[in-house]
């Protein structure tokens, strides 16, 4: 997804979160200098360390937390052109493909990279890539109680259609297609269609 205005536009923090979120995204934690990152960013190396004390793993923990609330972003926006969350989950799982491909199957789940290479390492990456998976599926399980669900099938439903997402997403980038999240999408809106109330 493409951020919103100019680098110019922005101000130097968020210039140096939304650079981190898209080479996080791109290559993960370990593989984001922080000199490009600066240079990209348009920033200096002075200017990190005032808004971030913590150097490059506060940033990080920063740019997840941007990059999930875009996600969550596209979830919203996706469970809202439906009524029927059945309808809904197929809707975000076509979004998620149409969007993938327009990237050149570079702009997956903003966080997947990061997650799976911090993990057991920083606790604090590892903590805000859990927080954002937990959002994500508390958007969806909304989404299901409102329209009636059971609290208890609603949190099962939601973390199976996320879980099954992002799976689906690293399969459609791998293969570079749209399959894998069109037919998860399918199966997701068939399995949410059979615990309706």
């Amino acid at each position: 997804m493409a951020a919103a205005g100019t680098k110019t536009e922005l101000g130097t923090r968020e210039r140096l979160v939304r650079t981190a979120s898209r080479l996080m995204q791109h290559g993960g934690y370990e593989n984001t200098p922080v000199k490009q990152l600066v240079r990209e960013a348009e920033a200096t190396l002075g200017s990190l360390y005032h808004f971030f004390p913590g150097g490059k793993q506060e940033l990080a923990v920063a740019a997840i937390h941007f990059g999930g609330e875009e996600f969550a972003e596209l979830l919203r926006s996706g469970l809202s052109t439906h009524p029927d969350p059945a309808e809904a989950v197929e809707a975000v799982a076509t979004t998620l493909a149409r969007e993938l491909e327009a990237s050149d199957w570079r702009d997956g789940c903003p966080i997947t990279a990061t997650a799976l290479e911090t993990v057991g390492r920083l606790p604090e990456i590892q903590a805000a890539c859990a927080q954002a998976f937990a959002d994500w599926q508390h958007l969806v399980a909304a989404k299901l109680l409102a329209c009636g669900y059971p609290e208890p099938q609603a949190r099962d439903l939601a973390a199976t259609v996320i879980n099954t997402l992002e799976g689906a997403e690293v399969s459609a980038q791998v293969g570079r297609s749209r399959t894998p999240l069109l037919v998860a999408g399918r199966h997701l809106a068939r399995l949410v269609a059979s615990y309706a109330p």
